[in-house]
């Protein structure tokens, strides 16, 4: 990384918020920056914050003769190195980074990496929430919200980073102290080849980690299981499903936790969060701040204290005996799995948006077992009920409010409707959160049946 960017020509790519993090940072910075996006300036939201910056605009596309002029290229997560001005400047020489990359050699609190293709918020948040219950001062951002950027130059004495296989893609220097892999299932395949290439983009978050390091690695996903014979640091494992002589398991309703001669037991019903799939992120979080000393009533209090992410498994409302489950950030197959495992038949399921590349196969226990109704929106719709029609009285709506009136019919006194996508949110809406609140938005508007 370049040293001093003081009179360094850097072009930054993507105009999102991350992009404009960047932005101000380089010119911080005293570098003459150049903000480039595809989109015209009528479309991106924030640009008025850099009136009067100095910053140049190359917006509407992106001008290959400004990326291979560069110093460097400071690219945001969404954008693919693919992109034909990013891979020009790569082919010419100029240094290409990530703003996890750039970020990371700015800190100087040790940090916690968490990827994985289902739970990363939730465990980066509630680790988040051990390290501050145990009184450090910890910053809690990265793919969930707050770009990482926006940590430099503030005095952490840790910081917690969701990471996307997007965010790992550029990195060259990035090194967490704990490297936590969650699980791996097949996701956006919109944007890499194949399976083999999703997964390197994660594994890249391990590249630099030595043995005085940590891997924390999931022993009930298959995946992780074989790939973690690649990986040079000390590993340290939770499972679900047993007890571990050294790591985090699971015995009846109780974790347990070995390590060095040690013993630790939690009761799972003391959790607010519900399903195996939390036990298994509630576990992960634990885990760092343990072995970093953290007192385990304290760790355990705080992980108890959590109740959820807005827009996971969230509880909108119960209405006339129907209970509604907004689970927008369930943008792919794996995650549906798991948050229909949480729910009793019968289930109204509220899927679709754009298609990510995916098998829906997977799906088809899942709905077998627990859904009588399939409500489908969105560009994949027809994908969708190509591959679950026949498993569930299937229909579709043509927009998301359109599919919660659908619901209302459908589901019976006792059921309950689940809103998980499976799909990215991009052909409707701006992002899953957007998407989520008109949900919600939706669920509340509807009226009490009245007495008969």
């Amino acid at each position: 990384m370049i040293p001093d960017f003081r009179k360094k020509t850097i072009v930054v790519v993507g105009a999102g918020r991350t992009g404009l993090a960047l932005t101000r940072f380089f010119l911080d910075r005293g570098a003459k920056v150049v903000l480039s996006d595809s989109r015209p300036a009528g479309r991106i939201i924030g640009l008025e914050e850099l009136d009067g910056s100095g910053v140049a605009l190359d917006l509407g596309g992106h001008t290959p003769s400004l990326f291979k002029g560069a110093d460097l290229v400071a690219i945001s997560p969404g954008v693919p190195l693919t992109v034909p001005a990013v891979a020009e400047a790569m082919a010419a020489g100029v240094q290409v980074a990530g703003e996890v990359d750039i970020a990371f050699g700015e800190l100087r609190a040790p940090l916690v990496g968490v990827t994985g293709t289902n739970g990363k918020s939730t465990t980066t948040v509630l680790m988040g929430s051990v390290f501050e219950t145990w009184g450090k001062k910890v910053f809690v951002g990265g793919n969930l919200g707050t770009p990482v950027i926006e940590a430099v130059e503030r005095p952490w004495d840790w910081l917690v980073v969701e990471l996307s296989s997007f965010q790992l893609e550029a990195i060259r220097d990035f090194r967490p102290r704990y490297g936590l892999l969650l699980n791996i299932s097949e996701d956006h395949l919109d944007r890499y080849p194949d399976m083999a290439a999703y997964v390197a983009a994660k594994m890249r978050m391990f590249e630099n980690m030595s043995a005085g390091d940590v891997a924390v690695l999931n022993a009930e996903d298959p995946m992780v299981v074989e790939l973690a014979g690649i990986l040079r640091p000390g590993k340290v494992w939770f499972s679900s499903q047993r007890v571990l002589e050294r790591g985090m398991g699971c015995e009846g309703r109780e974790i347990v936790w070995r390590m060095e001669g040690v013993e630790e037991r939690f009761a799972v019903d003391d959790l607010r969060l519900k399903g195996e799939h939390n036990v298994e992120n509630v576990m992960a979080a634990l885990i760092p701040p343990l072995l970093e000393g953290c007192p385990p009533r304290t760790a355990w209090r705080a992980v108890c204290a959590f109740a959820g992410l807005e827009h996971r498994m969230e509880v909108v409302r119960t209405l006339d005996g129907v209970t509604w489950y907004n689970d927008s950030k369930g943008t792919n197959v794996g995650s549906v799995v798991k948050s229909l495992a949480g729910l009793a038949a019968p289930v109204t399921l509220i899927a679709g948006g754009r298609d990510k590349g995916g098998d829906y196969a997977p799906l088809a226990a899942a709905l077998q077992d627990k859904v009588t109704r399939l409500v489908l929106i969105g560009e994949a719709a027809g994908r969708l009920e190509a591959a679950l029609g026949d498993l569930a009285h299937t229909s579709r709506a043509a927009s998301l409010q359109e599919a919660v009136y659908r619901a209302r019919e459908l589901t019976p006194v006792g059921g309950s409707v689940l809103f998980s996508p499976g799909c990215s949110s991009f052909d409707m809406f701006a992002n899953f959160a957007e998407r989520g609140r008109a949900f919600t938005r939706a669920v509340m508007e509807l009226p009490e049946r009245e007495a008969v």
